[in-house]
Formats: structure tokens, sequence, C-alpha cells
């Protein structure tokens, strides 16, 4: 038996084609279904790397007597919630609500047939509880549904007072909030083991890119920010030396079990490595610490190697199981090592990753980390070893079964991606990782740019779903940060294309911008996210994106926008300025516009003074290197930068210039730090 689920192009809707449960996709049938019925509708999101969905899968969907249970009663629903975040973020927010605890996933969530308000909600729930729940929320739906008529109203007004908003044009905005974040993630921090908070302990990369500003931001005043640098760089070293890395095939799985980083959740996600190699990237650029700049290539090669599509793009994600069992593909045994390695290199290894004491996972296997250092007299001899020996290992690993893969192409994740791997490119003088930026960017506008809008997804060569405010957000951003490592006329004019669009179809009247737009499918409340998630916010992301266009282009409607953001978003910020590093970022970028360095010249030239230029980590500094026989330019742009004789070049920051500078000498001169305001 199949359901309808056969013919989606979701690798995770597909995984439930052969259950017994009458499955529908969400759309129009299936709720016109449960209109017709008066079924209510039981709605299941997921995603397919979620070692707990499987577990769900496994125990209540593939069960006859639970889907009979399900059919019976209900209009099943499943849905994959990295095609349509904007469902699982409404029914996530109404989880808070009912169950008063964040939610999760598989995230089950039952609603009213006509206007889809929750009844009841949970996130993972074994068989036999499961097949109770059923039964009860039947039986409450049958006798109480006249009580649930209103309810739209009552759950509107609730979403809205989760949205810290005002409409003042005129609040007087400040860096308040960047002392304020800074001070509430040193009370987070965890000064022994790196990162914020415990147990489940997530990267937070996010967090990470705001010390590291705020230390820059303070190394040319009298007193460095040092313990920023130092929560930082403890947090990145901590992970890296951790479970949470995979130290034979390099990249990040997504969170660990523990306060210390020992044992991950063995799924791999897109967005969470995109982040962190440029983070990485960054660290390595600001300290020049080899151990960053070793995971943040390592991080790039992953990508490169096992989430790449042929034509250009990045897949999603990698699942935490394999052959049934969470981490499988990535435990070793004693005996494993001893066959693949000789006794000194499996000495070594058992020495370096702790495969010398007791196992670390389930008291049966070991999981890889960096052991407590051991007396090793010769460490470069030591390390070629083991460098030897972690590529036969990793060798090894590659021919067992491997965890499945979706390959979803999804547009934001591949705009952060992008965003990486430019970051990476500069810090590490990687031209592949530029390449793969851009065959990424080229496949994105010939698959997914569709009539001049984006599409969210793609897989098989099908693009679907109409895209989101992540989806153009990250994506230009992406596009920003990689014509500063490589100029393209082209792709800048895509970057504006697709802040057009989210002005004209995402912007609320009273600022900030949708999560969706105003042509798309009504759903029961319209998101406006301000808080950074998994992934950063989209809110915060478009805003500090329009800032730097705004000022670059002398576009003063992008400053505007991005004003009218940070605004709306004021008393979020004041509130709970450390869980919105996105919009800080992009608040910084108004308050501080950053010193914007145009280089015009030959090409040869103006390469080695970009490469100069660029060198360290200076995140309020913008530089675009353009060759002279470039003649097409946007906006304001054209007329900053004329097309000298030799090698030029422009300095702005905000909407004042200084005059053209025509030696990399002078220009290094007028970039000090007690010089850079203009005159």
């Amino acid at each position: 038996m199949t359901n309808r689920l056969r013919e989606e192009t979701s690798p995770y809707l597909r995984q439930h084609a052969d259950n017994p449960v009458d499955w529908y996709p969400w759309d129009e049938h299936a709720l016109a279904v449960a209109r017709e019925t008066g079924k209510p509708i039981l709605l299941s999101i997921g995603y397919s790397a979620c070692h707990w969905c499987h577990v769900m899968a496994h125990e209540c969907f593939e069960d006859a007597a639970t889907a009979e249970l399900m059919n019976a009663s209900f209009v099943n629903i499943k849905v994959d919630r990295e095609e349509r975040p904007d469902l699982d973020k409404i029914y996530q927010l109404t989880h808070q609500l009912i169950a008063q605890r964040p939610g999760g996933w598989p995230l089950t969530v039952f609603l009213t047939p006509d206007e889809h308000v929750p009844i009841f909600s949970g996130t993972y729930f074994p068989r036999e509880r499961f097949k109770v729940l059923l039964e009860r929320v039947g039986t409450y739906y049958r006798d109480h549904s006249g009580d649930l008529d209103g309810h739209i109203d009552a759950l509107s007004q609730a979403f809205e007072n989760m949205t810290l908003a005002i409409g003042d044009d005129d609040v007087a905005l400040d860096l308040r909030p960047l002392a304020a974040a800074r001070q509430g993630l040193a009370e987070q921090f965890d000064r022994e083991h790196g990162g914020f908070g415990g147990a489940p302990k997530f990267p937070h990369p996010t967090h990470v890119e705001t010390l590291l500003r705020a230390w820059r931001d303070s190394a040319t005043s009298s007193s460095t920010d040092l313990d920023a640098l130092l929560m930082a760089t403890l947090t990145l070293t901590r992970m890296a030396e951790g479970g949470l890395y995979d130290h034979l095939g390099g990249g990040f799985f997504r969170y660990s079990v523990d306060a210390t980083w020992t044992i991950p959740h063995f799924e791999k996600m897109l967005y969470d490595n995109a982040a962190l190699l440029g983070v990485y990237a960054d660290a390595f650029a600001a300290t020049g610490e080899p151990l960053f700049g070793d995971v943040a290539s390592a991080t790039a090669d992953w990508c490169l190697r096992d989430m790449r599509d042929p034509r250009g793009g990045f897949y999603a994600t990698l699942d935490a199981d394999s052959e049934g069992e969470e981490g499988k593909f990535y435990l070793w045994t004693r005996e494993q090592v001893a066959a693949v390695l000789e006794p000194e290199a499996a000495a070594l290894v058992a020495a370096r990753f702790g495969l010398d004491g007791p196992p670390n996972f389930e008291s049966r296997a070991w999981h890889l980390r960096v052991a407590p250092s051991t007396d090793e007299t010769d460490r470069n001899a030591v390390d070629e070893v083991l460098d030897i020996a972690r590529q036969r290992l990793l060798q090894a690993r590659s021919e067992r079964v491997w965890p499945t893969r979706d390959d979803k192409v999804l547009t934001a994740w591949n705009g952060l991606m992008v965003s990486g791997l430019a970051r990476a490119a500069r810090a590490l003088g990687r031209t592949d990782l530029l390449d793969a930026a851009d065959d990424a960017v080229r496949f994105i506008r010939k698959s997914m740019w569709v009539d001049g809008r984006l599409c969210a997804t793609s897989i098989d060569g099908q693009a679907r779903h109409a895209g989101y405010l992540d989806d153009y957000a990250f994506l230009a951003l992406g596009i920003v940060e990689l014509v500063q490592v490589r100029w393209s006329t082209s792709n800048l004019c895509f970057a504006i294309e697709l802040v057009d669009v989210l002005l004209a179809h995402f912007e609320a009247d009273d600022g900030g911008f949708y999560f969706t737009a105003d042509d798309h499918e009504s759903l029961i409340h319209r998101l406006k996210p301000f808080a950074d998630e998994a992934l950063p916010s989209g809110n915060g992301v478009a805003a500090h994106t329009l800032a730097i266009l705004g000022h670059l282009l002398g576009e003063t409607r992008y400053l505007e926008a991005a004003e009218r953001t940070v605004q709306t978003a004021w008393p979020a910020l004041k509130q709970y300025p450390h869980a919105h590093s996105a919009l800080l970022e992009a608040l910084e970028s108004l308050l501080n516009p950053h010193e914007i360095i145009v280089l015009r010249g030959p090409a040869a030239e103006i390469e080695d003074w970009r490469a100069y230029l660029s060198a360290g980590f200076n995140p309020s500094r913008l530089l675009f290197a353009i060759d002279r026989t470039v003649t097409e330019l946007p906006g304001l742009l054209a007329e900053r930068v004329a097309s000298d004789k030799g090698t030029i070049a422009y300095v702005c920051q905000g909407t004042s210039c200084r005059a053209p500078i025509d030696t990399l000498e002078a220009l290094t001169f007028a970039l000090e730090p007690e010089r850079k305001n203009p005159q």
C-alpha cells in the first residue's frame, strides 16, 4: 500500500509513502477533505535527518493498529519543516502557547478542520501513549467542537502579544543593546567547557560572532575586551576538540547532548556548517590560530565533498541514523581501529581520541573527541602519523552503510553557505571555495529564480514552494559577501533584485518583514519573526543587508527600510538583546556605518591591494575590487568610482567620502584608526 506522499518531492515525505496511514501533503485538497468530512486534522511535522521522527514513524506510523485509529478519526497531514518553515514556525509557536514549553520535532498538532486552530499538541509520543491520545482527542472533538468556535481570535491575539513591536518611527536608536547582549552572553557562558548554558548544548555561531565583533570594536580603545575574545575562542576550541566536530570527515553535528561537547545528536545540517564555516574562518583571521583555520578548511572540504549537487547547489542534511541506529556510521570500537591501523598508529589514535579510556557512547563504543593532552616527545612526528591514520579511518568509514542524505537544495541554507564559503575563501586564500560559492549562486539563478521570484526548494530539477523571507535575505547577504572577494556586477544586481522583492512583497506597513510574501497562501497568522532561532533572524539579516546596500549604492529607501525594521524590533532588542544577534548587527551597521573601500584599476594590481587590505578580521570594513574594464555599475556606485587609469581607492563611511587615493601606502596611512573619520 502506498499513499499520496509517493508523488511528493520531499525525501522526508517520501519516507512515509508506504505507511498504512492515509497521509496527505499540506495542500488545498487535504484541507478541503477536512472541511467536507468535518474530521479534525492530525498534523505531523518533521524532517528527514530527525532521529526521533524516525523513532515515532517506526513505533506509530508503520503500525497497522495505530494507523487504523488515525485514519478513522483524522485527516492526516505530513509536513517537511524544511520545505514549509512557515507552517512549522506557526505551529511551534502554538505548541509553546499550549504546552508552555519549547517544541521540537516530530511536532504533532491536532487542528480544527475549518480554521486550523490547535486542539492539542506535543512532540514525540511512544505508540501506546499515542493511541490513547488519538482516542481522547477524537472523543474531545466530537463532544466539544462547539467550544472551539472563536478560538482563532484569541490565538491571533496571543500571536500578537508574543511579537514585541511598536509602530513608532521616531524611536531613538542607540547602541546600548550591544553592551547588554555582551553582558547577557557573559552571564550564560560556561567558562570551563565553552558555549552558553548547559545540556543540551548548541553551537550558537551568532553568539560567537557577536563576541568577536565586540572584541574587535574595542581593539583600538584603551580597554580592549579580551574577555569577549576569550569566550569566543574557548567556545570554538572546545567545540573543535569535542565530539560535536567530525574529526575524520570534517563538519559539525547539530548539537551536543551533554555540557562537555562529548556526544552529539548525529545529524549534520547544512545551515549549522555554513554558519560555523564562516565563524571559524573569521576566528582564524582574527587570531591566526591554526586550529581554527584547519577546522574551517576541513568543514569546507566536507561540504564540497559530501553535500554538493553536481549542478552547484548544496544538499540539506545527513541523517543521524544508519542501519536503524543513531550514530552508528561514526562510532568505533578498538577492534575496528586495530583492523585498519598498524599497532603504533592505533595506539596514537587511542591516546589522542580517548579510546584508551572507557567507552563514551552507551558503554559499548567510542565517538572520537580529542582527549586531554598526553606526553608526546615529538609532536610533529605524532601529527604526521595521526594525519595518515585519520585518512585510513575515513576511508574505512566511507565503506560503511551511509546515513541517508536529503538531497533537497534549500535557497536560504544555500545563501548561508555562499556567505560562509566567501568568508572562508578570504581567510584561507582558497579560490576553490569562491568557485563553489559562484556555482551555488549560478544554480539558484538558473533553477530557482522563476519570473522574478525565488523558489524555496529544488530537488531532481524541480523547484517548488514560494520563497520565504529567509530565502531572499540570506541569499542577498551571501552575494554581498561573495562580491567582496570576487566582483560580479551581475551578482550584485541579483542581490538588488532580491531586496527589491522583499520591499515590494514582504515589508509590513509598520516596519519589519513578514516571513511570507503578500501573495502567499493564507494561514492562521502571518508571522514577523525578529529573534534568532537555529537560523539567524531573517528580519535582522534583511535589515543588515539593506543597510550595506543602502550605503554602497546611495539608496536611501534601503536605509529607511532597515531603520524601520530595527525601530519596530526595538522593544525586543532592549528586553532580550542576546536573543537578537542578527538585529544587533543591523543596528550597528546603521549607527556605525561600515567603512566601504572600492578599488578600481587593473585586475592584478587591485587584487594585490584587496588581499593586503582584507587580511585580519575587520567586520566593520567592506572591500570591493572592481576591474577598471567593468563599466556598468548600479546606483551611486557608478558615480562614485570613475574608470581611471592606474589604481584608485575610494573610501566612504555612511554618506561621507574621502578624496580618491592612488597609492597603497597612502591608503594604509589613511585607514589608521585615528584617521578613519572622513574630513
